[in-house]
């Protein structure tokens, strides 16, 4: 559990602070409703992903039955979630409805960055160890 909260602070934090930087940019340029529609769209993109990391656990050691109507009432619950911003951004002007969208896939953003972004690191390292050791020989 501790190790999925720790993943979660991670990924959200960086979500967070991505949405607000750019959404205060997209505000001071002029763009307010697309700068709150990618905040609005990450906040709830966070609830979803700390409800996902809070209910997985409770799958865990109950009947197949029983986890699979459960991890479909969460699933549901969870889509009614992500329907709440995109439902406020189609009635509200104060919202972009694109800017919403890409604010709620903000969390999976971060993750496929983060896997890209180490896989590049590890790959450039690898290639530099071999570097290093073929100059030795």
């Amino acid at each position: 559990m501790k190790q999925i909260r720790e993943t979660q602070k991670k990924y959200c934090s960086i979500a967070i602070a991505i949405a607000i930087f750019a959404g205060i940019v997209f505000i001071l340029f002029g763009f307010k409703p697309i700068g709150k529609g990618l905040i609005l769209g990450t906040i709830f993109s966070i609830f979803n992903f700390i409800l996902m990391g809070e209910t997985l656990p409770m799958r865990i050691g109950i009947s197949r039955k029983r986890a699979s109507v459960f991890s479909f009432l969460s699933i549901l619950f969870r889509y009614g979630l992500l329907a709440i911003p995109l439902v406020l951004s189609i009635k509200f002007d104060r919202f972009h409805l694109a800017a919403t969208v890409c604010g709620l896939f903000m969390i999976q953003f971060v993750i496929l960055s983060d896997s890209v972004i180490r896989m590049v690191y590890s790959t450039t390292r690898e290639k530099n160890t071999a570097k290093k050791i073929l100059w030795k020989s």
